[in-house]
């Protein structure tokens, strides 16, 4: 049996250090010193020793399973160091390469428009209001000109929320609250959003217009010629066309659509403008007195004009978007390209 003893802790330690990996030293383990292992089994021979022996050979047991009980442990220790050392070597981060930077994000193109016109206009003197989306059939309509059988009132253009209340149609409310509330003179714009029963290619239920307006005494219709040339050229750059096309507006008198070359062909015609050469970018006019009368100006002292346009247009010809869904989708691939 002592040779036995002797054997066994020879080839224990033969192989714990063969073990590779902490699995397979735990393996090891369980067959040298488990309930069932190799050091169990010899010492159930025990009961066929004399008394003289038992004692020397329970010794030799001991010792044996204390010398292996620490080899295992001694590898073990080394298998954590080498597994340690393997996994920094596999995962090493190489501090001195540059880092990678994220995507920063960019304002919306219907934000950058906005601010934009704003800063244009506040350049010659424009301050800015702002108004309810949900706005009273008064400020709406009736203060504008429009009266009850106008077909700017058809259920199909606006949504009602009941008799009295809409969603606004256009920012031109804005125009209304702000001559009640302030004497002349006025030079106000007012972007913010609109709401008409329209959704296609070209046009969405909710989009983005800005209203612009200014009354003094003795203003005439070439300081609104003056004013949106001006922003025109500054929106689009020097040396594009402009023309003031006769048009009518139930709340201006007279009235003008305007028009600049095509900011694509530069005039040529090309699919965008129709082969006309010429888009339609705003409507404007005179300040027709009755929306004077509605706010208690009197119209014999002072004049003023007015225009609106759509800044989701205005942003699909500056940058050369052809779809308005796109102003919608929050598709950051589109997005992007405004950073």
């Amino acid at each position: 049996m002592k040779e036995k003893l002797e054997q066994l802790l020879a080839r224990g330690r033969e192989e714990v250090n063969a073990a590779s990996d902490e699995a397979a030293l735990q393996q090891v383990r369980v067959g040298l010193l488990g309930k069932k292992g190799d050091l169990t089994a010899i010492m159930k021979g025990m009961g066929g020793l004399s008394p003289e022996e038992r004692p020397v050979i329970g010794a030799l047991a001991n010792r044996v399973k204390q010398e292996l009980e620490a080899a295992i442990d001694q590898r073990a220790a080394i298998l954590r160091r080498e597994a340690i050392a393997a996994r920094l070597e596999s995962e090493r981060i190489d501090v001195s390469l540059p880092g990678r930077s994220g995507w920063r994000g960019s304002k919306h193109p219907i934000t950058l428009v906005t601010e934009e016109v704003a800063e244009i206009f506040g350049s010659l003197g424009f301050g800015i209001a702002e108004g309810p989306e949900i706005e009273h059939d008064f400020y709406n309509f009736e203060a504008l000109n429009i009266p009850k059988d106008h077909p700017a009132r058809d259920m199909q253009d606006t949504f009602y929320i009941d008799n009295d209340q809409v969603l606004r149609t256009h920012t031109s409310p804005v125009q209304i609250r702000t001559m009640l509330a302030c004497e002349p003179p006025v030079r106000v714009i007012a972007p913010g959003t609109v709401y008409r029963r329209d959704s296609d290619l070209t046009h969405s239920p909710m989009f983005h217009q800005v209203e612009g307006f200014l009354v003094d005494e003795h203003v005439t219709f070439g300081d609104l010629k003056g004013v949106l040339t001006n922003f025109i050229s500054r929106f689009f750059g020097d040396g594009l066309k402009v023309r003031f096309r006769p048009s009518f507006f139930p709340f201006t008198e007279p009235s003008a659509e305007v028009d600049v070359e095509c900011v694509i062909c530069r005039g040529a015609g090309c699919r965008v403008c129709s082969q006309t050469g010429w888009l339609e970018i705003l409507g404007c006019g005179m300040i027709d007195p009755e929306v004077f009368r509605s706010v208690k100006y009197d119209p014999e002292k002072y004049s003023g004009f007015a225009f609106g346009m759509g800044l989701e247009r205005m942003a699909m010809l500056k940058y050369g978007v052809d779809d308005l869904r796109l102003f919608f989708e929050n598709d950051v691939r589109f997005l992007r390209q405004f950073a």
